[in-house]
Parts: structure tokens; sequence; C-alpha cells
């Protein structure tokens, strides 16, 4: 489904994931044995992250008219699921591209040339870190370490892991194989 079907949606039945819409929630059933000794507010609570999850695979991102019908049924103050879904990285308020490429910026990438490659990926794709392009084919970011700092720099695509990438050849190939995957 492409992304403006999935907000055209998301304005008239929004989904918490599967085929279970927001005005379907059933609290006692998702929240289980366990709801047996929570009062009703903390069992609307405890669904919470679960709702934002499967809201966000439906939609791709968490649109504040989703947010807003979500706080209705669920009675939590729209505020206070702004301040559950921003302290997790895994939500986002904004659509994001097909492609998501990270940068490692970890002291071992940085040491062996990961800024030269993000400056790239901006100059390429007219995009800064944090911002996806306008056509919503990439969204770029940056992290604080992958985990292959023996493999440094290290960039992602969409979790796919590439390393060494050093050198303006290598960085070249790096570009195209994000272009490539696009198509």
């Amino acid at each position: 489904m492409r992304l403006e079907d999935k907000r055209k949606n998301s304005a008239s039945a929004l989904h918490c994931g599967g085929s279970m819409k927001v005005e379907e929630i059933d609290i006692s059933t998702q929240i289980g044995k366990v709801g047996e000794i929570l009062e009703a507010r903390e069992k609307k609570k405890g669904i919470l992250i679960h709702a934002l999850q499967k809201m966000q695979e439906d939609l791709g991102y968490l649109p504040e008219d989703a947010l807003r019908k979500l706080a209705e049924k669920l009675g939590i103050p729209l505020s206070e699921i702004y301040s559950v879904a921003s302290f997790y990285k895994m939500f986002h308020f904004k659509p994001r591209g097909k492609k998501v490429v990270k940068v490692c910026l970890g002291t071992a990438c940085y040491v062996r040339g990961s800024k030269k490659v993000l400056m790239a990926l901006e100059n390429r794709f007219q995009v800064k870190s944090g911002e996806t392009t306008d056509d919503l084919a990439m969204t770029l970011e940056t992290v604080g370490c992958v985990g292959c700092c023996g493999l440094a720099p290290v960039a992602t695509i969409n979790d796919a892991v590439t390393g060494e990438i050093m050198g303006d050849r290598k960085i070249e190939v790096f570009m195209r194989n994000i272009k490539e995957d696009e198509l």
C-alpha cells in the first residue's frame, strides 16, 4: 500500500495493527491475566506501547490524527501519549523513506572516515541527517554505533550492513546501491 493510501485510511479507520481498529480495542483481551490485578487506567497504559507499535506498523509513522483518536479511546491525555512515543527512538512522527540509511558515527567509524560518507550522502541525495527525501525514497540518519567496529566505516541500508566504505570509489558504489535498491 502506498503511503498516500495509508494516510487516507488513517483518517477514516485508524488501525492499531492487522485487522484491529482503534475503536475496537478490547483492553481486557490485550492485557491478559495480569489485568485482573490492575486498575482500569493501568490497563489502558499497559497496552499503549503495543498500540503505538501496531499503529506505526500499519501507517509507517504516528500521525497526529491517529494519536488523538488513540488518546480518546484509551482515556489517556495526548501529551502523555506523545511523551511515551517520543521517549523511544523506534517511533516516528513523520513519514519515513522506503530506504532508511544509517551512517555510524561511533569512534572507530568516525576516525576511519564516516563523516565523509555522511557528507557525500547528504550532497548526492539533497537531504540532511534526520530528514527524508521529498519523494520518500530515503531517510538518512546517524547512529552512535552499529556494532561492526572492525569493518569501519559502516553504514546500513534498511539494516543491511555495508562496511569498509573508504575512498571515493567505495562511497560511490555504496550510493549506487542505495539508488538501485530504490527501483
